[in-house]
C-alpha cells in the first residue's frame, strides 16, 4: 500500500534550477499584435520558432564578436510576438555576449517557447 501512495504523491520540485513560467508565449499579447487573427497569429509563431533555432545556431557557432548582434535580434522577435522569458534571456546575453550561463538560459527558454508553439500548432 505504501507504495502506491508513493506512486501518486506529488514530486517536490521546489529545488528546480528554475522557475517554469506559466505561459511561454503571451497569448494576450500575441493576440494583441495579431488583430485577433488566428491564422496570423500561428504563422507568426511558426515563424518566430524557425528564426530562434537559426539564430542560436548562428549564435552558437559565432566566435568574433556579433554574439550582441544576434541577441538584440532574437530579443525584438520574441518581444513582439510576447515570449518575454526568451527576450528576457537574450537580453542578458546582448549585456554579456561572453557569459556561457547566460546562452544556457536563452537556450533554455527558447525551447521553453518552441514546445509552447508545438503543443500550440497541433
Amino acid at each position: 500500500m505504501a507504495a502506491l501512495q508513493i506512486a501518486f504523491e506529488a514530486p517536490d520540485n521546489s529545488h528546480t534550477a528554475r522557475p517554469l513560467p506559466s505561459k511561454a508565449i503571451d497569448l494576450e499579447h500575441l493576440s494583441n499584435q495579431t488583430m485577433g487573427d488566428k491564422a496570423l497569429e500561428i504563422e507568426v509563431l511558426q515563424l518566430f520558432a524557425r528564426q530562434t533555432r537559426q539564430l542560436l545556431k548562428n549564435l552558437s557557432e559565432d566566435t568574433g564578436g556579433a554574439r550582441g548582434e544576434i541577441a538584440h535580434r532574437l530579443k525584438g522577435a520574441a518581444l513582439g510576438i510576447g515570449a518575454f522569458a526568451v527576450a528576457e534571456a537574450a537580453g542578458a546575453v546582448e549585456r554579456d555576449p561572453s557569459e556561457p550561463a547566460h546562452i544556457a538560459l536563452l537556450s533554455a527558454a527558447v525551447l521553453d517557447a518552441e514546445l509552447f508553439i508545438l503543443r500550440l500548432c497541433r
